[in-house]
């Protein structure tokens, strides 16, 4: 038995994982958020420290146009001939594919090479003999998705050197996706994900003699799905393999923690979660998952000169909005358009199933304060307006005022919002994932101004492919924030058999 614990918790899907000599390097998709493509350093594939972002500059990084869950999606990082690569999909831009490449990844990254005749998305890559690249993913065509695809590129420029060839297309789940590409011995595997990324998700794989194939599927497909059982963990899929220096081998994926009723409800996103690979007669099995030990947290995270590496903003950098100043950071709001969208938000991402956001606001003209954003149009708001704090809640077109009170002219104010765990009865279908209590801090302890059902902030009431982030915003003004603190823990995990 194995605890359902993700290795990397919160919203960090469609991991894909390299080895350079006895560190591993990890990257995840970002979407919307900027700075792009988290990069996560490992020395044992347990526990696992964010370093930066790959895409880190305005230059390497336009999501300004991107839609929720628009922008960056599905990254692949590789360690060849001696330096790092990283190729992801740009949704936002009109520029497909965006390829970097470095010698330190703990630096900066080189400008982009882009590659608008690849049309897809998913991107992978993969040297073949003669040392071409070789980029497969999944294409995109006049009538919607073309299939898996494969072209050769010239990494320097970023030209096709070929026409799309199709490459396996799965066992028969809808839209396969996510490939990527491995040369062992005498054999080319293909692992893919298929079944869409909701409950259907799965990883399976297959192996020909050549990179464009043909590719003979493995004979106890899916190598990792979680549909049709019961376990707290679901949408397990989207996966990359790596080999560690002993030469056992071992797998990342992606999945959720859904809670509450049916259909349940998950709210962190698509985290990472990890597993032993044995193999077979040539093929992988799926063995024990690997599960790091509990871990409860508090942490101050505006108190230095520096934004922290885990703070992003939805369609530009924080420090657009965002500037360090004597006594806390100066929040400014900004034009957005369309108007529904975030004037100025910059967060972090909750990553655990209880978990408490508190920030100090001063004094000021401003409006705005603390927020859990699912999407710009799913969160639940504190907003301070002068001596007047509000709890708004905001699911799609429905905007409400959940509570108000007035506080001191001229003074701090502390906001508080809580994601608590439901304690309604399993059978009710009033049972949501959690619970969502926003209010206000002050000499007499916490003051309730609304609370909201979490389902509301949930994928599957918002859609799309994010999660939540707890995080500061301002719609008029400026706003001095003087601390942000986060605190977040998990109750006991169940556990699961290995797959």
């Amino acid at each position: 038995m194995t605890a359902a614990r993700p290795v990397v918790p919160g919203f960090h899907p469609d991991p894909s994982i390299c080895r350079a000599g006895d560190t591993y390097w990890m990257v995840v998709s970002s979407f919307e958020y900027a700075p792009g493509v988290p990069l996560f350093r490992s020395a044992d594939l347990l526990s696992w420290e964010q370093v930066g972002h790959v895409l880190a500059r305005p230059a390497q990084l336009d999501v300004s146009s991107a839609p929720g869950s628009g922008g960056i999606t599905a990254p692949t990082i590789r360690f060849h001939d001696g330096r790092f690569w990283m190729i992801a999909t740009n949704l936002a831009d009109g520029g497909w594919q965006t390829l970097v490449t470095t010698d330190d990844p703990l630096g900066a990254w080189s400008e982009p090479v882009r590659m608008p005749e690849v049309r897809g998305i998913d991107p992978d890559l993969a040297w073949d003999d003669d040392g071409t690249l070789l980029v497969t993913y999944a294409g995109f065509g006049p009538g919607g998705p073309a299939g898996l695809v494969q072209q050769a590129v010239d990494p320097g420029t970023g030209r096709a050197l070929t026409e799309r060839r199709h490459v396996w297309q799965g066992t028969g789940g809808r839209f396969p996706e996510g490939p990527h590409l491995y040369r062992m011995g005498e054999h080319w595997y293909l692992l893919i994900a298929e079944g869409g990324t909701e409950r259907g998700h799965a990883v399976t794989i297959a192996r020909g003699t050549a990179p464009s194939g043909p590719f003979e599927p493995c004979p106890w497909n899916p190598l990792l799905t979680h549909r049709g059982i019961e376990s707290p963990v679901q949408n397990t899929g989207h996966s990359d393999l790596v080999q560690r220096p002993d030469g056992s081998w071992a797998i990342v994926f992606h999945g959720v923690r859904p809670r509450g009723t049916s259909p349940q409800f998950h709210v962190l996103g698509r985290e990472i979660f990890a597993a032993e690979v044995e193999w077979e007669d040539g093929w992988p099995r799926l063995g024990e998952w690997l599960t790091p030990p509990g871990r409860a947290m508090e942490v101050e995270e505006l108190g230095g000169p520096a934004l922290p590496v885990s703070w992003v903003a939805p369609r530009r950098f924080p420090d657009e909005v965002l500037r360090r100043e004597d006594g806390g950071w100066r929040l400014t709001a900004v034009e957005a358009e369309p108007a529904s969208e975030d004037l100025a938000f910059a967060g972090r991402r909750q990553e655990h199933l209880v978990a408490r956001a508190r920030t100090v606001v001063g004094p000021g003209d401003g409006v705005g304060g603390l927020s859990l954003r699912m999407d710009a149009r799913h969160h639940l708001r504190l907003e301070l307006d002068a001596d007047r704090v509000r709890a708004i809640a905001q699911v799609g077109a429905l905007r409400s005022v959940l509570g108000e009170t007035a506080v001191p002219a001229g003074e701090d104010v502390v906001l508080e919002v809580r994601a608590m765990p439901d304690e309604g009865h399993f059978s009710s279908t009033a049972l949501g994932p959690d619970v969502l209590v926003a209010g206000v801090v002050g000499c007499d302890g916490f003051t309730e101004l609304g609370r909201l059902d979490g389902r509301y902030l949930s994928t599957e009431v918002a859609g799309g492919m994010t999660g939540r982030l707890f995080g500061v915003w301002c719609s008029r003004g400026e706003l001095l924030v003087r601390s942000f603190t986060y605190s977040g823990s998990d109750p006991v995990p169940t556990t699961i058999e290995a797959q």
